[in-house]
């Protein structure tokens, strides 16, 4: 069974990472999403909720499980059996950041390999942190974030304005 692990802040999940985790279900024959726990960031949504987001946007999604970590991902790659980290590109400013941190991953465990799926053009420019400013400034958020959770991620930013 080819496993892969999809990780991210996901703070909260947007339409672009949606279409990232349905591409590697496609791809792979089990597809972990990886809340990756960051102590240096401030995120408004704890790890426990936004793995609960997840969850309710892949419910659809037979081969795709939501966890979270708190350690090095190619480590949690190992102890799962995965065989690849699916990164989304969305510019080339991404690109930069992840190949350097690909570089560094397969020096840690030369067992996994990276897998970069460029974002649908449709949302190149989407990030969390550009709905969380957009919620900030009150504007409307919803052709960025998946239907299923849209009112819980509305209730939180607006409550962190």
């Amino acid at each position: 069974m080819r496993t892969a692990l999809c990780p991210g802040s996901f703070d909260p999940v947007t339409m672009g990472h949606l279409d990232i985790i349905q591409r590697a279900s496609g791809l792979f024959d089990k597809v972990i999403v990886l809340v990756a726990v960051n102590e240096e960031k401030k995120p408004v949504f704890s790890p426990d909720e936004r793995v609960e987001l997840i969850k309710r946007v892949t419910s659809s999604f037979d081969n795709v499980e939501v966890d979270q970590c708190r350690d090095l991902i190619v480590d949690y790659a190992r102890k799962h059996d995965a065989t690849a980290i699916v990164k989304g590109l969305r510019a080339i400013t991404d690109f930069e950041y992840e190949f350097q941190m690909a570089l560094i991953n397969r020096k840690l465990n030369n067992s996994v390999e990276t897998v970069f799926l460029t974002t649908s053009e449709e949302y190149m420019y989407l990030s969390s942190s550009a709905v969380k400013q957009v919620a900030h400034y009150g504007g409307d958020i919803s052709p960025f974030i998946p239907p299923q959770i849209l009112a819980d991620v509305e209730k939180r930013l607006k409550k962190s304005r």
